[in-house]
């Protein structure tokens, strides 16, 4: 019996350090299924990346090759009224640019998971748990004979 307790303990402690790994650990289900919604995550930001770089240049071609809508562009900041005629002046530098939301920047955050350290201390503990309570089912057994 001396030597299944040690064995017993030794497989408690694998199978609770293995369990813990699979599903709570560093790259165990858990951490595994949190970077696959942050992918998901990252490929909803690309493609609304995509539909603003799309409405963007759209605007940018209509400045370049529509007078009208530097026009009303212009109205609409507060250079002109409806009477006034505007020229464009091309090459120069935009002095003071329209504030244009370009979108926004996500960082992925790191996964919730539990140590490798902490893993390897409850497994331990498991182990030796264990071991104790088969320890003292002997000690009583050999007091009651």
């Amino acid at each position: 019996m001396r030597i299944q307790k040690f064995l017993i303990a030794i497989w408690a402690a694998v199978a609770v350090y293995a369990l813990f790994s699979f599903f709570a650990g560093p790259k165990g289900l858990s951490a595994y299924n949190y970077l696959l919604s942050e992918r998901d995550y990252q490929w909803e930001n690309i493609n609304n990346l995509g539909i603003l770089n799309e409405d963007l240049e759209r605007t940018r071609n209509n400045f370049l090759f529509d007078k009208d809508t530097a026009l009303v562009q212009a109205r609409l900041l507060g250079y002109g009224q409806e009477d006034e005629h505007f020229i464009r002046i091309a090459g120069l530098d935009n002095s003071k640019a329209a504030p244009v939301v370009t979108g926004s920047v996500y960082s992925a955050h790191d996964p919730n998971f539990i140590s490798d350290r902490n893993i390897k201390i409850a497994a331990l503990s498991a182990g030796l748990l264990i071991f104790a309570f088969l320890y003292m089912l002997e000690l009583i057994d050999k007091r009651i004979r």
